[in-house]
């Protein structure tokens, strides 16, 4: 059964950037997690769940655009961010990412901004709303009883646990919450994350080449973009407004992310726009956490604005737990803890500023002071 607080799809699931993405870009963070094996592994685990979320939306007539994704710089001090990637994976014999001439890299990604970069042909793009309602009809064709308009309002820890609704109570074996940034209302999560908003403008129809890439910059408020079947550019903008506590809403930051199309992009305008909240781990990676300990009790959560492809990963170690199978390393109960607040609101704001006064200065050709740098060197890395 599937308790959804409103429609399937109102959250993450339907309104995110629509990036289908591998971990390799990642590979460092998943090595130093998991060391280097099971980082090959989840790596390549990766890449097949984007090929497997990829085959599904073909059978059930969702856009999946498989026209890779290109890792770029759009300023000098970017440039050559995934070398280290690179060459960690080419030790394991591993070259998914393909370094271009800095002409290819403009060409491809429709902007001169776009100076140097690296391509990676699994990388693919979805609508994910559409994917979205596509899971829910396969859902119901399997039998799941899908509740909509029932939000939790309680997850009482007896035995079998029990979840309340406004509408009524659900017991259960087990009980899984995989809520995205509203995970952090479980107290065993709410240091293991912190809630940031991601904001998303698009642009009229038939403006962009659709067979162009999804297109992610080597910035730590990374600017990622894609072209959708009719022409439309997607443009969106992470790092936004840090939520307090286990608030889970920001002020949207339209203006701001217009203004960075427009600089990467002079001729192209925003036609619409959304904001969505991001549930931030410590690492950037998604983790299942046994709450309390309790094999009947998991959450799902920490996707880091990543989680098109990895939702479909993570999914395979909540099947084990639930079916009593051995657990995949991907089970973390302890997935790392953020400051308490206020420190951790107070001081996310600090760092926040510092980074983006850093990179309005790289983008400028200006090297930024000190204080800037030490304070932005706090803040987590977005890729590797």
């Amino acid at each position: 059964m599937l308790l959804e607080a409103g429609l399937c799809g109102d959250g993450a699931s339907g309104r995110n950037g629509g990036f289908l993405l591998t971990w390799w870009s990642k590979f460092l963070t998943l090595e130093k997690r998991f060391g280097p094996e099971e980082a090959l592994r989840l790596a390549r685990a990766s890449a097949a769940s984007v090929d497997a979320v990829a085959a599904f939306c073909a059978e059930r007539g969702v856009e999946c655009r498989r026209h890779g994704w290109l890792w770029t710089a759009t300023n000098a001090v970017q440039v050559g961010a995934w070398k280290p990637v690179i060459a960690a994976l080419a030790r394991h014999g591993e070259q998914p990412l393909v370094e271009l001439r800095s002409d290819e890299v403009a060409q491809r990604a429709g902007s001169d901004r776009h100076i140097a970069g690296v391509f990676e042909a699994a990388g693919a793009s979805v609508q994910p709303a559409l994917l979205a309602h596509a899971l829910r009809r396969a859902a119901l064709e399997r039998g799941v009883r899908i509740h909509e308009r029932s939000r939790a309002t309680g997850l009482d820890r007896t035995r079998p646990p029990r979840v309340t609704t406004d509408r009524g109570s659900v017991t259960a074996e087990r009980v899984v919450v995989a809520t995205g940034a509203w995970a952090i209302s479980v107290r065993e999560l709410r240091r293991a994350l912190v809630v940031v908003s991601s904001d998303v403008v698009a642009t009229k129809p038939g403006v962009t080449a659709v067979e162009r890439p999804c297109v992610s910059d080597a910035r730590q408020l990374v600017h990622y973009h894609r072209p959708t079947h009719d022409g439309r550019l997607v443009f969106g903008k992470g790092g936004g407004t840090l939520a307090y506590g286990a608030r889970v809403q920001a002020a949207p930051r339209t203006a701001e992310v217009e203004g960075s199309l427009r600089r990467l992009f002079p001729q192209l305008g925003a036609a619409m726009s959304w904001q969505g909240p991001v549930d931030r781990s410590p690492d950037g990676l998604p983790f299942v956490a046994r709450l309390g300990g309790r094999d009947d009790l998991l959450a799902c959560a920490g996707f880091s604005g990543n989680g098109v492809g990895p939702s479909h990963l993570l999914a395979g170690a909540v099947a084990g737990l639930v079916l009593r199978r051995d657990a995949s390393l991907l089970v973390n109960d302890d997935p790392g803890r953020f400051p308490p607040e206020p420190v951790r609101y107070a001081g996310g704001r600090v760092v926040r500023a510092a980074v983006r006064a850093k990179e309005q200065a790289e983008d400028a050709g200006r090297r930024p002071g000190r204080l800037v740098r030490a304070l932005a060197a706090f803040a987590p890395k977005t890729r590797a």
